[in-house]
């Protein structure tokens, strides 16, 4: 009997059995390019702020940390301008613990949430784990997704949650505000709560909007945002999300006491204190970003525009193969389960060679 075997003898959920863990293969080569980290790493001055500011915590380790995390809050507020203030801000373990705590406030049996695949996968997983139902809505032949469209699907749905990632993933695609605002609008009948995820913001082209503007007036706009790309912190484990004062107070009712260690509040401050390296790196990645969709426009394939640190791309006749001899080279990307499509993270000048190097040789053969 096998591992999957045993796990069935047990009393599990019943809506659980069968089901498979969220992950992307974690392979040891060279080239890490498919789950979209920063791999330019944390920079010296940043690296130095962060090991004096753990160290200053650890006399204190034998206390719990501030419940309320109100430095790290402030120092998030101040990052994010907009108006934004300590009480529109709350932070979790990954933005992905942000969304779990949204579904549990705001979900739960009897309610459903809504996505429009191809987007993030964690989606329907994170409701499932809550006991949410999930719903998904369609998108055109290009992946974009129009005001009117989705406005449409929301009304029709009546769904509690709405799901928009922008820049999307895995298509890198950003929305325009007129999306957001269409979907808030539709979803006044349901009184859905519409989180942005902008987890790539930091990724995207000058001009393109965010969602924060449009938090003013709408108290069922959420926008959550992450630490792991941006500011090479993937291993810190820090999300947040910027809101109306009273959804992080729905928040708190279902939170885990003292859910974000002194260590990791510690860390996050003083990242933010440091943001002009860590955002230099920003731009190194986005320089990097174009040059892949313009190599792979100029051998034929057909990259999706992007707002984020991956490419999607298309026009691949097997995939699979393509995923298999790039990683034969020492270069890993993602097979997002997309027919003809791959991802590929943008990394530093020399790993991003190594990537269209290989996907060149392969496709000579």
């Amino acid at each position: 009997m096998d591992q999957f075997e045993r796990l069935s003898q047990l009393p599990l959920r019943d809506d659980l059995r069968g089901q498979h863990p969220y992950g992307a293969p974690q392979i040891d080569v060279p080239v890490l390019l498919n789950v979209n980290e920063n791999t330019f790493g944390v920079p010296l001055d940043a690296k130095e702020a962060i090991l004096k500011a753990v160290a200053d915590e650890l006399d204190g380790l034998n206390r719990y940390p501030d419940r309320e995390f109100t430095e790290l809050r402030r120092a998030l507020a101040a990052y994010l301008g907009h108006g934004m203030t300590q009480e529109n801000i709350w932070a979790a373990n990954g933005s992905n613990e942000v969304l779990q705590q949204l579904l549990q406030a705001f979900g739960g049996p009897g309610r459903k949430a809504m996505g429009f695949p191809p987007t993030y996968s964690m989606y329907p997983l994170l409701a499932s784990g809550t006991g949410t139902g999930f719903v998904t809505g369609t998108r055109a032949a290009d992946y974009s997704l129009s005001p009117e469209s989705a406005a449409e699907q929301v009304r029709a749905q009546a769904p509690h949650i709405i799901f928009l990632c922008s820049p999307n993933n895995p298509t890198g695609t950003a929305l325009g505000r007129d999306v957001v605002e269409a979907v808030y609008e539709a979803g006044e009948a349901s009184q859905a709560i519409v989180i942005v995820d902008e987890a790539y913001m930091e990724f995207s082209h000058e001009g393109t909007p965010s969602a924060l503007s449009l938090l003013p007036g709408r108290p069922r706009l959420v926008v959550s945002r992450t630490m792991s790309k941006a500011f090479a912190l993937a291993g810190a484990r820090v999300g947040y999300m910027a809101a109306a004062p009273e959804v992080a107070d729905a928040v708190r009712l279902v939170r885990l006491p003292y859910h974000l260690s002194a260590i990791t509040q510690a860390t996050a401050v003083a990242a933010l204190r440091n943001s002009d390296s860590l955002l230099a790196n920003v731009e190194a990645i986005k320089i990097q970003r174009d040059r892949i969709v313009d190599e792979l426009t100029r051998i034929g394939l057909t990259p999706a525009p992007s707002d984020s640190n991956f490419v999607f791309f298309g026009g691949l006749e097997d995939p699979r193969s393509v995923w298999e001899g790039l990683l034969a080279a020492g270069v890993l990307i993602r097979d997002v389960g997309i027919a003809g499509h791959l991802r590929v993270t943008a990394g530093t000048e020399q790993e991003t060679t190594a990537f269209l190097s290989g996907l060149r040789a392969i496709l000579a053969t």
